[in-house]
């Protein structure tokens, strides 16, 4: 939302009011409370106008301060709210005659006493980022009533997040409306929004407002980060790191960390796609296609047509097509497989479930009492009320069927089109339910796979999101198309959505939307198995990979197996995404913040913390990227390239550039078939250059997601020691690319 004119006007109709000094501030029982003046006070009678500002401060946990500013208190908020683990952050308030604090942690906010008005964020010794006069400011507009806030930005400052954005990773310069839509990945909308960046500057800001929140990103005014909202109270947090992997820790401390997926979805999923015609025996062709060409394969996926068309969703298998639903998932999982199907929360009018959720109450309904329906989708659908504890209920009892049935998962689509002119069950605003309504959504429908499979066997395919999403992987990118450049934007999409607190993401492998050339398709290959998790997936046509030619069956099982002997490593940073909250797929900016080269890096990522992918976005194989400084190592040929540096390379399709980061300890299976096996059994570990003195501890886990052996690597001289506790009976070291050497025992010894 802008508000300015320019430097010096106001747009037509918008008459600001800025807090000009403290009246008065104290200490409350949850932190600090000021109350500014939007007029410099002279003498008394001043004091019998408005409006005055109040500005709460709390310290809900080390680290983190909290900032609520507040018009009208007495405003209604029917909520939702935000789940935010507030805990008393033990911080401590000073006030004298100059200025007012409140410390959390090594976190400060200052708030001068006198004239102009200013607060500052202060830690490390050294001030953050400040709201002066004019930044912090009730806006009356002809919209209606606003809160804005403005924090500047330094020189050099570079902001992050905001949920899945497909355009530069930076957002600087960009105007940024958290409001999800189903835009596809090639538009300023988004799927999943959420109003929390980070910077580069040793902050992030989460806006606790579940609704729109309008953000100018060094756009309105070029020095400064605004956000605004149409309420009469809004609440910031200002999160310290100082690194973006603190950051992403602390905010994920306060809306929730991703569950742990199990081990076995980070295997390949294969779709029947969107809208091609199918039936068992297509998936049976498909599923012994992938058998006979040695094509490791976990997942089998359903999309919308296993029910009935114009149906969506009557959570019936099409009796047409699909006769012996129960049969027909019993012989998929006697081939080791486990069984995806489509879902969303929408119930067409021909649907059984219609009726019966008309009569119950459980559909959202306009204000004068209607059922709220459209034809987009399917005709005459309407929407299942989430606020409502018995439609969720039912809806859940639907899908307690299909489990009970052999189904494994579901893909949770859609989500995002949800209407503001309805009326909720609990009273909830419409306006704040819209974005909310996912994280209702997929809770059901996580909730259900947490408490029928466990705790570590519960896992989603979700489209849209908010925050705390991040609670119920996975997501995945959307509707992205079969290009190239889509391609980019989807890596740039999974990347910003991951400095947003996502742990675990996907994408349709060769793109949604058209049919890949074979080219496209296996330069696609490597990027999709080199993520979190993997899916062949499309609209209108296949994704089995002899569809393209037999050089993409070749790839994709060079890429599959690569993943599956990675799964030691790829599984431990997925312990480490569930319980810090640092994302599997990071920006390389998480890693090397210190580096200015890699503050715009959105063509490249870190796998973990130790493997560098650079996806080919070229049929010919060319690529660039960047190394930062040391000496790293390409993970399939051996090869050394020295940093810092860019990189130029022509890579065959059955070839990416894939580094391990000097210094690192890669340990690799000694299975290359399938995600679930005994990691520690039979594990290489492969070391990469070494530094004299440095200690390495690597984690192995478990499927269960516990640990099964730590081992220990320490360089001194010209010996490379490593040390392990449990060990496992047999495991073998790979230094630099030499020969493996085999080690029983809890320890060895080679050459450095």
């Amino acid at each position: 939302m802008k508000f300015t004119d320019g430097h010096w006007l106001m747009r037509e109709g918008v008459v600001p009011a800025y807090p000009a000094e403290v009246l008065d501030a104290a200490a409350t029982a949850e932190g600090l409370r000021v109350l500014a003046p939007t007029f410099p006070i002279h003498e008394r009678v001043d004091l019998q106008r408005g409006p005055v500002l109040t500005v709460d401060l709390t310290a809900p946990m080390p680290g983190v301060i909290g900032v609520r500013l507040t018009h009208f208190a007495g405003a209604a908020n029917p909520g939702p709210r935000f789940e935010v683990a507030e805990e008393n952050g033990g911080g401590t308030v000073s006030v004298d005659e100059d200025v007012a604090v409140l410390t959390s942690g090594a976190l400060s906010v200052r708030v001068a006493r006198g004239r102009p008005w200013r607060v500052e964020f202060v830690a490390d010794g050294r001030v953050l980022t400040t709201s002066g006069p004019e930044d912090m400011a009730i806006m009356s507009t002809p919209d209606g009533h606003f809160l804005r806030e403005r924090l500047a930005l330094g020189v050099g400052d570079a902001v992050y997040g905001l949920g899945e954005r497909f355009g530069p990773l930076v957002r600087n310069g960009q105007v940024v409306d958290v409001w999800n839509a189903d835009g596809g990945s090639s538009s300023e909308q988004a799927y999943k929004n959420v109003p929390f960046f980070l910077t580069n500057a040793g902050y992030g800001v989460f806006v606790d407002h579940p609704g729109l929140v309008s953000y100018e990103v060094g756009s309105e005014d070029v020095s400064r980060v605004q956000f605004s909202v149409r309420a009469q109270s809004m609440r910031y947090f200002l999160i310290h790191g100082p690194s973006p992997k603190e950051i992403l820790a602390r905010y994920t401390a306060l809306t929730g960390r991703p569950a742990l997926p199990p081990a076995w979805s980070f295997g390949l999923w294969l779709s029947t796609s969107w809208n091609t015609d199918y039936d068992e025996r297509t998936v049976t062709s498909f599923v012994e296609g992938m058998a006979e060409r040695d094509l490791p394969l976990s997942v089998f996926h359903f999309d919308c047509f296993w029910m009935r068309e114009i149906s969506w969703c009557d959570f019936e298998w099409d009796p047409r097509v699909f006769p012996d639903p129960r049969g027909m998932l019993a012989r998929l999982k006697a081939r080791g497989l486990r069984v995806c199907v489509w879902i969303n929360p929408y119930i067409a009018q021909r649907s059984p479930l219609f009726a019966e959720g008309m009569a119950r109450g459980y559909l959202l309904r306009r204000p004068n009492g209607d059922v709220w329906q459209w034809d987009r989708w399917q005709p005459g659908m309407g929407i299942v009320d989430f606020t409502n504890p018995e439609a969720r209920e039912w809806y859940a009892a639907k899908l307690d069927a299909l489990l009970d049935l052999g189904v494994d998962c579901f893909k949770s689509d859609f989500g995002e089109r949800i209407p503001t002119d309805v009326a909720y069950f609990d009273g909830s605003d419409p306006e704040l339910m819209h974005n909310y309504y996912t994280f209702l959504y997929n809770r059901t429908v996580f909730d259900l796979l947490r408490k029928r499979r466990g705790e570590r066997d519960a896992v989603v395919f979700a489209r849209s999101a908010t925050v705390g999403s991040q609670r119920f992987p996975v997501h995945w990118g959307g509707d992205n198309l079969s290009t190239f450049p889509s391609m980019a934007e989807t890596l740039r999409g999974g990347l910003s959505l991951a400095m947003s607190g996502f742990g675990f993401w996907s994408h349709d492998i060769g793109g949604f939307e058209g049919t890949p050339d074979p080219a496209l398709f296996k330069r696609w290959i490597p990027f999709g198995l080199l993520s979190s998790h993997s899916r062949l997936h499309g609209n209108h046509s296949y994704r089995v990979p002899w569809a393209f030619d037999e050089e993409s069956v070749d790839v994709l099982r060079r890429f599959t197996k690569l993943k599956a002997s990675l799964m030691p490593y790829l599984y431990q940073a997925a312990r480490v995404a569930h319980l810090d909250g640092v994302p599997t797929l990071r920006a390389m900016v998480v890693e090397f913040p210190d580096d200015p080269a890699c503050t715009y890096l959105d063509r490249q990522y870190l796998l973990g913390g130790d493997l560098l992918v650079a996806p080919v976005f070229t049929a010919d194989g060319t690529v660039e990227f960047y190394v930062p400084d040391g000496v790293w190592t390409h993970v399939l040929t051996g090869e050394r390239v020295t940093g810092p540096r860019w990189v130029r390379e022509r890579h065959g399709f059955d070839s990416v550039p894939l580094l391990a980061r000097p210094g690192s300890v890669v340990p690799v299976g000694a299975v290359d078939d399938r995600p679930e096996y005994d990691y520690a059994d039979g594990v290489t570990l492969r070391i990469f250059e070494p530094v004299d003195g440095d200690t390495v501890t690597t984690v192995i886990p478990t499927v269960a997601g516990e640990v099964a052996c730590v081992f220990t690597t320490t360089r001194r001289g010209d010996t490379v020691r490593v040390e392990v506790d449990h060990p496992p009976a047999r495991w073998r070291v790979q230094l630099n690319g030499a020969q493996p050497v085999d080690a029983t025992g809890s320890s060895i010894t080679v050459p450095a």
